[in-house]
């Protein structure tokens, strides 16, 4: 079983009994536009599609799938919605973000994100033929994983002085995100901080918050 066989199973099996899926970001590896990625995710795209006749679905975009568009929202049904989200159950608050607005201290890969991130790159590359949005995806993505070998292990994690500033403005609230792969809960004096993790092969992770909060293996 691969990674995306994996989570249609998770779509099938567990969240088809939810009322509502929150998605933190990265779902896709690389979308490179609705017109290139649709099909090239097509099972993907159609178990969202069929997800959403029992269970809402919310998207927060990640660093890898920010281009996500209002194509892919009407053929699968989900919503995609900005971030921080603040998800309010049971009596409970929920900060969901994808993650990546925290690690400031890896300067670079901030300063990398503001520019592809930009609108104007945005309306470019969209308009980019597919070959040379595949070819430029590819360069972008090398480039990205020859930059990590060189940085430290706290570089590419949270900053504390940029959560407590966000939790700041949700005295309330405990935090949910990804980015880092770094499965964890950490429990501080005024929020707790849930880290998603990684997904391999054949097991990944999930939360489920009914009436508390529970770690789900997925495999």
């Amino acid at each position: 079983m691969d990674k995306t066989n994996l989570f249609i199973k998770f779509c099938q099996e567990r969240a088809s009994q939810a009322d509502q899926l929150f998605i933190l970001g990265d779902l896709f590896n690389a979308w490179l536009g609705d017109d290139l990625s649709l099909n090239h995710y097509r099972s993907v795209v159609d178990t969202l599609k069929s997800l959403g006749r029992t269970t809402k679905v919310f998207i927060v975009v990640g660093n890898r799938d920010f281009l996500l568009g209002t194509d892919f929202e009407q053929q699968t049904g989900c919503q995609l919605v900005n971030e921080p989200y603040l998800l309010e159950t049971n009596d409970q608050q929920y900060v969901l973000i994808h993650g990546d607005s925290l690690c400031m201290d890896d300067v670079g890969y901030q300063q990398l994100k503001k520019v592809l991130q930009h609108p104007i790159i945005k309306f470019i590359f969209l308009r980019l033929p597919k070959k040379l949005r595949l070819k430029l995806s590819g360069q972008i993505r090398k480039k990205s994983v020859e930059a990590q070998q060189y940085k430290s292990h706290e570089i590419m994690d949270v900053n504390a002085d940029a959560v407590d500033e966000l939790m700041q403005k949700y005295p309330s609230a405990n935090l949910i995100h990804g980015h880092t792969h770094r499965q964890n809960t950490h429990v501080g004096d005024r929020y707790t901080r849930y880290v998603l993790g990684d997904w391999s092969i054949d097991q990944g992770n999930a939360i489920e918050i009914d009436t508390e909060l529970n770690w789900l293996e997925i495999n």
